[in-house]
């Protein structure tokens, strides 16, 4: 018999055995665990957070709007805060017991160093070009006319939006912006709202800012929705505002 050659030995097929190796589970009600406590922790930090810095944004924000009532009505010297009721009426935040029912308005009345109402401030919100703009405006019931508005909080683009506050042709529709309201005192006889630049015919409208017109539609509509909420249910109860 013959040997085999050296080639031939190296040929000889070897047998592969298939291993059966058992892989460990995926630890899923580990994961589920850890990522629960991670959510919880986080969550606790953010409501922590919130709670901890939430007095003091209130504190700064009724600043700002405090500040914007002295501008809208230079001659105030004091000022306090009410709120009109939505069945009528008016009432003064934080006295007594009276809490701010649902769909109050809340607004301002100024006063003059002898006490007597120098006008009416309300905050209003309308949508501009990258977010909400929120204005307050002065009211002067003898003229029934806006007397000057001043920016809370807004970020329009700068050198464009912004020139709702800098702009003095714009700023010249305040000065006596009608707000007349219905004789059965309903509503506005007229909307207040933006129109194109220069096109101006009536006393209830906004000559809008060129390249700026969306910013100027939201501070129309912003001082005509808080008026439209705010007027029709002062107005009867005035007298009650006459004297500090």
């Amino acid at each position: 018999m013959n040997e085999p050659s050296s080639t031939e030995k190296k040929l000889i097929p070897i047998s592969v055995v298939a291993l059966d190796i058992a892989l460990p589970e995926s630890p899923t009600g580990a994961m589920i665990r850890t990522l629960g406590l991670v959510s919880a922790i986080c969550g606790l930090i953010i409501v922590g957070a919130y709670q901890g810095t939430y007095d003091a944004v209130a504190a700064n924000k009724r600043i700002a709007a405090e500040r914007a009532v002295f501008r809208v009505l230079p001659k105030a010297k004091t000022i306090a805060e009410f709120f009109a009721q939505p069945g009528g009426g008016i009432a003064k935040v934080g006295a007594g017991d009276t809490a701010i029912p649902p769909g109050a308005v809340k607004f301002f009345a100024a006063y003059d160093d002898a006490g007597k109402l120098a006008g009416i401030a309300a905050e209003g919100v309308g949508k501009g070009y990258a977010d909400n703009v929120r204005i307050m405006f002065g009211y002067q019931p003898d003229c029934q006319c806006v007397v000057g508005i001043g920016v809370v909080a807004m970020r329009e683009t700068p050198g464009i939006g912004d020139k709702i506050i800098t702009d003095k042709d714009f700023l010249a529709n305040f000065t006596a912006l009608d707000l007349r309201l219905k004789a059965d005192l309903s509503m506005l006889a007229n909307e207040v709202k933006a129109v194109k630049h220069g096109s101006k015919t009536a006393a209830w409208q906004i000559d809008a800012i060129a390249g700026a017109t969306i910013t100027s539609r939201a501070v129309g509509k912003a001082i005509n929705d808080s008026a439209q909420a705010l007027l029709p249910r002062l107005l009867p109860h005035l007298e009650k505002l006459k004297t500090s």
